[in-house]
């Protein structure tokens, strides 16, 4: 993701608000750095601290711009998934670091120096070329920031700049390293191979009871109740707020009215045509597509018949209206007179037609009120949001909360973190039941807590945890058939590791694949043709191949299947060096390596400066801020 970021973004206004993921990929640097001292700050960088506030805000710029990205909201649950906030304090980390050696080692840029930068900046400049201060002011709206506000980030980042681009413009990469990463990377091996039909060539025999009990004792682990929790959840959600919408017949006919051609179902035709040169050609062309036929004479001028079919299209779709009007005036299988389209005469043929529909109000009229009621709705969600919050502040509970806003309580009197009851019936009966029990199981019972964003509904969820029924353990009369499959399934994966290893063998001292094959049960296969490392072929994992990989010409192995219910048995019979590397190719790969080179560099000086300076996370005040469960 953040490299992707990375690539798709460019200039300053880009880069302050990706700038707190830049270092997303430093390591921590240091040792035991999570502590607890006092609110207000999230950790401090040597004698420099970073407030809550400095972070929230970074975190959001990032979570802004990841949603951008990704072309859809990213909620606050699924950044925190995805371990943005660490990458965000990571970042902030790094940058403080960074600031901190510049001040060591005396480098300063003077306001006036930082002004003059931004007025010389491109991405300010208005339609004249020239510094645009409307542009920038409206810039510094859009970010919430004030012009010395910007100023500062702006000193510091070009600070920083100062540092990581000394740092990193001296990094080389030698010949050799190149010629070994495209030996490695382009070196081919040809592998047969073979996969054990598991259900043919190995048979568990039915294991005694002492031996199912031996398993038990041995994995009791894995025979114990979920933990069950009494909960209660009230939910707000798109639905709950369009219930409460009404929309006048008035309004519905007015939307339908402007809106008519979305429910309409437009006429297609599946059209074929030819371009020509000069009308002349087209108008020769047209007599011999008379005698030999339309595709006949595509052919004959070296055209597919998908060069030259539109497929099934509306008349909308055709980019030139002439060539659309003509289209859609012929009868099937007709062809058309020569028509002067905007890139040359063109000749027609219509082979397929589907009338159109024209909808009518009330066919579509639950359609369009559905519609308007979600717009609407999602315009008072906010509202309804702040609603919710306001009665719990006044001390009010969920019931209370819900019975007033008319919402809906959901509550379980035991459910797991997979939604089933004891009984294995659903706990709860919602969309977003996953994120909600994901909620719950990571809270504490008696305490209040933030609402959860729900993905699948899109609304929101407050919860509160009653009681919690920790697991227990399953006795062996209870599991004794869950133990027996399970036993079975381990003395399977035994006795069919066994069996490949027993076929390697017979490889290695080298007998014939086929027989080899024969006796796995299937037929052998060869990949053809030979493969990359970074090729994944039919019949092979990655596990397999990265294994082929490590082995000599002639060398055998096995690896579990894809389908994890049996294993593969394979062997090199064939190892390609890799082609001399071609100029152009050996300067991409030049370059790639460079820039691996220059963040390891970046990486490893920041958590030098890390470790040199000081860093302390006060792991409660960032579990608090981030909605987090302390780990």
């Amino acid at each position: 993701m953040l490299e992707a970021l990375r690539r798709s973004t460019s200039g300053w206004i880009a880069k302050i608000l990706l700038f707190l993921l830049m270092f997303s990929f430093a390591i921590w640097g240091v040792g035991d750095m999570f502590v607890n001292f006092g609110r207000g700050d999230v950790a401090t960088v040597g004698d420099q601290k970073i407030s809550v506030e400095e972070y929230q805000r970074a975190e959001q710029n990032a979570l802004a711009n990841i949603s951008q990205q990704a072309g859809k909201r990213i909620t606050s649950e699924q950044a925190r998934a995805a371990g943005v906030p660490a990458q965000v304090l990571r970042g902030i980390i790094g940058q403080t670091a960074l600031r901190s050696q510049a001040a060591d080692l005396g480098l300063d840029l003077s306001p006036q120096d930082v002004v003059g930068l931004i007025k010389t900046d491109p991405d300010f400049e208005g339609p004249n070329g020239k510094f645009s201060k409307i542009g920038f002011d409206s810039f510094l709206q859009q970010n919430g920031l004030s012009e010395a506000g910007y100023v500062a980030i702006r000193r510091n980042d070009e600070l920083r700049q100062q540092i990581t681009g000394a740092l990193q413009s001296s990094v080389a990469v030698p010949d050799a390293q190149i010629e070994a990463e495209h030996a490695f990377r382009k070196e081919k091996r040809t592998v047969e191979h073979v996969k054990i039909d598991a259900n043919k060539m190995i048979t568990v025999p039915e294991p005694e009871e002492a031996k199912i009990k031996e398993y038990y004792e041995a994995n009791k682990a894995s025979f114990m109740t979920p933990e069950y929790r009494k909960f209660e959840a009230l939910t707000l959600s798109l639905d709950d707020i369009k219930k409460g919408i009404t929309i006048a017949d008035a309004d519905l006919k007015r939307s339908y009215e402007d809106t008519k051609d979305q429910y309409d179902k437009p006429e297609q035709r599946n059209v074929q045509q030819i371009v020509f040169k000069t009308k002349e050609e087209a108008e020769k062309t047209r007599k011999d597509i008379a005698d030999k036929g339309f595709l006949k004479v595509a052919e004959e001028r070296g055209l597919k018949e998908s060069d030259v079919s539109l497929g099934m299209v509306s008349k909308k779709q055709i980019f030139d209206p002439t060539v659309a009007d003509a289209a859609f005036k012929l009868e099937r299988d007709a062809l058309s007179q020569v028509v002067e389209g905007r890139f040359g005469p063109i000749l027609l043929r219509v082979i397929e037609i589907q009338k159109g529909e024209e909808s009518t109000f009330d066919g579509v009229k639950d359609k369009i009120k559905d519609s308007l009621a979600t717009e609407q709705a999602r315009n008072e969600i906010q509202e309804r949001f702040d609603l919710v919050e306001e009665a719990r502040n006044a001390g009010k509970t969920l019931k209370e909360a819900a019975d007033e806003l008319n919402l809906t309580l959901h509550s379980s009197e035991a459910g797991d973190v997979n939604n089933k009851t004891p009984d294995d019936n659903t706990a709860i009966d919602h969309p977003d039941a996953a994120e909600i029990l994901t909620a719950v199981f990571a809270a504490d019972p008696g305490y209040d807590n933030e609402a959860t964003e729900l993905t699948t509904s899109e609304g929101y969820a407050w919860y509160n945890v009653l009681e919690v029924t920790k697991p227990k353990q399953k006795n062996f009369d209870q599991v004794k058939d869950e133990a027996k499959t399970a036993f079975m399934e381990k003395e399977k994966t035994r006795l069919l590791k066994e069996f490949a290893d027993g076929l390697v063998e017979r490889l290695k001292k080298g007998e014939d694949f086929a027989a080899v094959a024969k006796a796995a049960g299937n037929e052998p296969e060869k990949t053809d043709p030979p493969i990359a490392r970074a090729i994944q072929p039919m019949g092979l994992t990655k596990e397999a191949v990265a294994l082929a990989f490590t082995l000599a010409n002639g060398g055998a192995a096995s690896s579990e299947s894809s389908d994890r219910g049996s294993r593969t048995v394979f062997k090199v019979v064939d190892v390609t060096p890799a082609e001399p590397i071609e100029d152009k190719e050996k300067e991409a790969l030049k370059l790639e390596l460079q820039k691996a080179l220059k963040e390891d560099y970046l990486t490893t000086y920041v958590a030098a400066l890390q470790e040199k300076i000081g860093v302390q996370i006060n792991q409660a005040e960032f579990d608090r801020v981030t909605g987090a469960t302390p780990q």
